[in-house]
């Protein structure tokens, strides 16, 4: 009963996107527009903030960029997928783009990982389920010892709760390739967290 309850608001959800993408499209509303940027930018900036590796700057700026690129490309939208996992993979490109980017300066951008590191008051981003503050640092830590497509993997997986099938979507990566990420990127997880006191929570 819970399940068909969720069902069909998340049914309900998908056709109030579909008429403000229409108000979008149609009339250029930007205030639609706006609905719809309230209703996913905290995901988008916690997708992009695991993915950065905690930089909450750099972060932002991608997540205002992926809102800029979504207005624009609105009306290529074909609604094959749902409108959050069309704006994840124009998000993963992005960080794509800006991670070529950053490898060609990677001094300025360990000096930027440096500074960012130093910075003690730093508010996590809102995340789904509680947790204390030291068990997300130790997360977001361990996540960073991951590949970047093993950790683009666990985080759409793990924190945002995707499906395999939507990975392959955001990533363009195939399934087989995805479950293979998957797998090594939660057993390093797991080995990096085990060496750092959550055994017991790990084996169970």
């Amino acid at each position: 009963m819970q399940r068909t309850g969720t069902s069909r608001a998340r049914q309900m959800q998908r056709l109030s996107e579909i008429a403000l993408i229409t108000q979008v499209v149609t009339f250029g509303s930007q205030r639609a527009f706006s609905q719809l940027v309230q209703a996913h930018q905290a995901s988008v900036r916690r997708f992009l903030y695991r993915l950065t590796g905690g930089d909450k700057m750099r972060a932002d700026d991608l997540a205002q960029e992926t809102f800029v690129r979504a207005w624009q490309g609105l009306a290529g939208f074909r609604q094959l997928s749902g409108f959050e996992t069309w704006l994840f993979s124009i998000a993963y490109r992005l960080f794509l783009d800006d991670q070529r980017r950053l490898a060609r300066s990677p001094l300025t951008h360990a000096e930027e990982v440096e500074q960012e590191c130093q910075a003690t008051d730093v508010a996590l981003p809102a995340e789904r389920g509680n947790g204390s503050f030291a068990l997300r640092h130790d997360l977001d830590q361990a996540l960073s010892t991951l590949s970047e497509a093993e950790r683009m993997c666990v985080v759409l997986q793990c924190v945002e709760g995707r499906s395999i099938k939507e990975i392959t979507a955001i990533t363009g990566m195939n399934i087989n390739t995805v479950k293979s990420h998957l797998l090594r990127g939660k057993h390093n997880l797991a080995v990096y967290l085990s060496r750092n006191g959550y055994e017991e929570s790990i084996n169970q």
